[in-house]
């Protein structure tokens, strides 16, 4: 007798029986970049979306002409399998990710648990106050007084490469100098950056990366790396909990390269910070360095990987960063446009009944406004799959929460936009761009270290980026 699954039968019945052309074992095909599965097609001829294409291999890896067809077939996608609204198309989120009223609640995430309330989870009046108690710290002024500190601890990691002795990190051969970038430079420089920010002392320094590394891997749900996630973070609560009762008593402060004081560490500061008349709890401080933390070091470090991979790809693109160094900042948002390093959608909640492109969404449905799809919309982006640095219609200058369009340039979705607009953008986009113009003094003639990187599909060309920001990049250059 046939064997009946209950559950293929119910998924039949929840995604509906246009979709039974699919593979029969519900596999999305690997498909060449660029290039989508098919799906199916309604009888008018318009492509059909497979809801179990979120969940594959396929989409992680080569997710850009699924986010055409939803741009151009289905602005708004229902998808019934995973209960929730995909909105793709750039202007779309933008409208939807600054209206507080109709999108005013944030669905609750892992990060919740790991990294405990940050105001990535809040909204209204407690995401702005809590926002607001340590912005200050990460623009402006600040960030420029504290611009020799970043430059001398890029160089310091470049020198670390004159005596390690890890060769998983830094090896030498015949006057070619081979460096792993993550494990040697783009996984501590962040971390090593926010810690000096934070005013952790330097004996913490071990520890910090701990903290980083565990409360980063912890996301995704009751495993054991979510474990060791909750453990680091208590950890560090419990770290901070003495730091704060000594900075209370005892403040301390941040120098520049002379010695000189240049203002309180963002510890102390939140320290001596009241609201309503009390002073912030050691909870509320721990919640805004865990969210520092992350936003501080892994959107930067997925930042610096991603943008180098892609210059490196592109080699006229990365002469013409080499000849004028003020390319940095274009080649950083133009990296952050065509891969996003952390938080690809942003998640909310509808207030109430709405209806978008002739699709109702209910009150309380979670509605996934995916920047990755909005970055590559090419009725903002003129070639919008193409990585280029010199294009004439992204907005590169002051970061905007609320994000920028003027019918002629546009901001990237990368960051955010709107309330939940990342805390961390302007330290990242300063770590970013002057750690890599460190890096490109110091390398000379550098190069993808292909014999080192995974291939794609077809086994010659390099894998693509993808959903995923580049966890490892091997380059080399000559040292003679």
């Amino acid at each position: 007798m046939e064997s009946i699954c209950p559950f293929a039968s119910t998924l039949a019945d929840a995604i509906g029986q246009e979709f039974g052309a699919g593979p029969p074992s519900g596999d999305i095909p690997l498909m060449p970049l660029g290039q989508a599965a098919d799906m199916g097609h309604a009888p008018d001829g318009t492509p059909l979306i497979d809801p179990r294409l979120f969940s594959s291999a396929e989409y992680n890896r080569n997710p850009y002409p699924y986010f055409r067809i939803l741009r151009d077939h289905y602005p708004v996608f229902h998808d019934e399998l995973h209960n929730c609204y995909y909105v793709t198309r750039f202007d779309d989120v933008k409208t939807c990710a600054n209206d507080e009223v109709v999108f005013n609640t944030v669905a609750k995430g892992a990060s919740n648990t790991v990294l405990g309330n940050t105001q990535l989870e809040l909204s209204g009046p407690e995401n702005r106050r809590r926002r607001n108690l340590y912005g200050q710290h990460l623009v402006g002024q600040a960030l420029k007084l504290r611009t020799p500190a970043i430059t001398r601890i890029a160089n310091e990691l470049i020198d670390s490469w004159d005596t390690a002795n890890d060769p998983t990190v830094c090896h030498d051969r015949n006057g070619v100098r081979s460096v792993a970038l993550g494990k040697g430079f783009a996984n501590q420089f962040p971390i090593r950056v926010v810690g000096y920010l934070l005013g952790l002392p330097d004996e913490a320094r071990g520890n910090f990366y701990f903290w980083y590394n565990a409360m980063m891997n912890g996301f995704g749900g009751a495993t054991e790396t979510h474990g060791l996630g909750l453990a680091a973070r208590q950890d560090l609560e419990d770290y901070v909990e003495e730091l704060v009762r000594v900075r209370r008593e005892r403040p301390h402060f941040l120098h520049d390269e002379a010695g000189n004081p240049i203002g309180k560490d963002i510890i102390t500061s939140l320290c001596d910070t009241r609201i309503d008349g009390d002073y912030l709890s050691t909870e509320e401080i721990t919640s805004n360095i865990a969210l520092l933390v992350g936003g501080g070091g892994e959107t930067t470090r997925g930042a610096i990987m991603n943008m180098w991979y892609l210059l490196l790809q592109h080699p006229a693109q990365l002469d013409a960063v080499r000849a004028d160094e003020s390319l940095w900042l274009a080649a950083f948002h133009e990296g952050l446009r065509c891969a996003i390093p952390a938080g690809g959608a942003q998640p909310k909640n509808t207030t109430y009944d709405i209806e978008m492109h002739g699709v109702k969404i209910p009150a309380g449905s979670l509605v996934l406004m995916v920047n990755h799809a909005a970055n590559r919309d090419d009725r903002v982006f003129r070639d919008a799959d193409s990585f280029n640095i010199l294009r004439d219609d992204l907005y590169s200058g002051k970061l905007l929460r609320s994000g920028y369009s003027d019918g002629r340039k546009s901001s990237h979705m990368s960051f955010g936009v709107g309330p939940h607009f990342c805390p961390g953008a302007w330290i990242s986009e300063q770590e970013a761009t002057l750690g890599s113009s460190v890096l490109l003094r110091r390398m000379k003639n550098v190069r993808i270290k292909h014999d080192a990187m995974p291939r794609d599909i077809d086994g010659v060309t390099l894998a693509p980026i993808g959903l995923v920001p580049m966890r490892e990049l091997w380059v080399e250059y000559d040292i003679d």
